[in-house]
């Protein structure tokens, strides 16, 4: 039985905070990345092993992962580098897991699903803040009110963001708003919606954003019309609105192109104080046909502490695990309540 595991991204921002939280509480994964200089700087500060290899060379990247047991993948942007690495989990017959929180790549993940059955694999995406206290509000509230119709999620924080989030939300721009309706995807503009949200510490005004949870809660609860909101202040939503009609334009190469140097001349991702002083609050609700509906809240630590010891908390469970193969996501594989085992988390609380 295979024992070893790999975090590859270990030397991006997140990938590097997962990777040192994992040597503090003596664990020995293999870090691994393509570049050589970062990933092995990072290994020889923690004394663990490096593993150097690119997932554009497929034959490359199933011999490197032929002795390991789990990838936790962090390396983005995930829209270019998950199916490659799933490809070769499948191949080498490792569980995968990833702390993406874009739509498309979890519906790809998904696509694989009877694959990764026949290969006994595991594939779990989005075990971090994107998206394991929505994931289990939602399957919370499934159980609440089963013949729910509309789920709607969100939540507050004011985490800053890491370089390679705020890449993937410039990739993002051109793509718009997405809702879950009537069971299908439905690209709609930016600010499709506002409402007035009480997060957990005071009502404040949200507007729908293009959340991982349109994907992975459609699959937790089967119901049918999922919303992910988050605060923003109405000059905020309405000018999001008023530039939906650009989004051909942000799209452009050049444009991006741009737009991500920007991000790294003037983003380096928030520093652990930060992380520290700026908790995340997460609230859900379902509503029935009859007008029922249920409401769930739940306070964590910060967003990128969430997604540091949710990739833990799936490597240990992973390590051990001995069921079927396939896709799932966090609350099916790791149960319902599973933020409540992280460092900083709360109790999911029913109303």
């Amino acid at each position: 039985m295979r024992t070893q595991w790999m975090i590859y991204g270990a030397n991006g921002y997140t990938g590097s905070l997962i990777a040192r939280e994992a040597a503090r509480q003596g664990l020995r994964p293999i870090l691994a990345g393509r570049n050589v200089d970062a990933v092995e700087a990072i290994a020889s500060e923690l004394q663990l092993h490096a593993r150097v290899f690119d997932l554009r060379d497929a034959g490359a990247s199933r011999s490197a992962l032929e002795d390991v047991a789990l990838v936790v993948h962090c390396a983005g942007p995930f829209s270019a580098t998950s199916a490659p690495m799933i490809a070769a989990c499948l191949a080498s017959g490792s569980h995968y897991v990833d702390i993406t929180g874009e739509i498309a790549v979890f519906e790809q993940a998904q696509a694989q699903h009877a694959a990764a059955q026949a290969a006994g694999v595991v594939l779990c995406s989005g075990v971090g803040f994107d998206v394991i206290p929505t994931d289990c509000l939602a399957a919370c509230l499934k159980q609440a009110l089963p013949d729910a119709s509309h789920l709607a999620l969100g939540f507050d924080t004011a985490s800053g963001l890491s370089p390679g989030t705020a890449k993937t939300s410039v990739e993002g721009l051109k793509f718009g708003g997405q809702v879950r309706e009537a069971g299908r995807l439905r690209g709609v503009p930016l600010g499709f919606k506002r409402r007035a949200i009480d997060f957990g510490h005071g009502v404040k005004s949200a507007v729908t954003i293009p959340w991982g949870d349109v994907a992975t809660a459609y699959y937790s609860t089967a119901i049918p019309n999922i919303e992910v909101y988050l605060p923003a202040p109405a000059a905020l939503a309405i000018g999001m609105r008023l530039i939906d009609p650009l989004r051909g334009l942000l799209g452009r190469p050049g444009v991006q192109d741009w737009l991500k140097a920007q991000v790294d001349r003037r983003i380096a991702g928030p520093d652990a104080t930060a992380r520290a002083r700026q908790p995340s609050w997460v609230w859900g609700e379902a509503r029935n046909a009859a007008g029922q509906v249920r409401t769930a809240r739940v306070k964590t630590a910060n967003g990128y502490q969430v997604t540091v010891h949710g990739a833990l908390l799936a490597a240990r469970q992973l390590l051990e695990y001995g069921g079927p193969g396939g896709y799932f996501t966090p609350s099916q594989l790791f149960g319902a309540r599973c933020v409540e085992q992280l460092p900083g988390s709360g109790r999911i609380e029913l109303s």
